[in-house]
């Protein structure tokens, strides 16, 4: 599996050209959403990438290994591509993965419950429940 295909690498160094410009005219940084999510087959390390270096290894994002703290921070996709699992199974990336979720709203939501995966549990939740309510009356 292709971990970053052309058009994802794309976008994850233009949030990093983005934020380093944000810097550079001391203007706030910018909140991107993730565009990349890996994730381990056969447990629970996912990781949410909104950046990619220069280097074109170094990616920017939210970690979770599965130990109930989820952080934000670099990460090699070297390191990750190189995790060879049983079965002949690595890291895989997420074919589906789309969000209307900022990293930070990912940051606090995975931090609160404990891991990404429910935090994606919860904003599954919460889109579905919205989409059910009727809309209220006005007046």
């Amino acid at each position: 599996m292709i971990l970053l295909p052309p058009d994802i690498r794309f976008a994850l160094r233009a949030n990093d050209i983005n934020r380093r410009a944000a810097q550079r005219d001391g203007k706030p940084e910018p909140d991107p959403v993730p565009v990349l999510k890996l994730f381990n087959p056969l447990g629970p390390a996912t990781w949410l990438a909104t950046e990619l270096a220069e280097d074109g290894d170094a990616l920017f994002g939210l970690a979770d290994l599965g130990f109930g703290s989820p952080e934000l921070g670099y990460f090699s996709l070297s390191e990750i591509a190189s995790v060879r699992l049983p079965f002949g199974l690595g890291i895989e990336r997420d074919l589906g993965f789309e969000t209307p979720n900022r990293l930070s709203l990912w940051a606090d939501a995975a931090r609160r419950c404990g891991s990404i995966l429910d935090a994606q549990y919860e904003f599954r939740r919460a889109a579905s429940r919205a989409a059910t309510e009727l809309p209220r009356p006005r007046g």
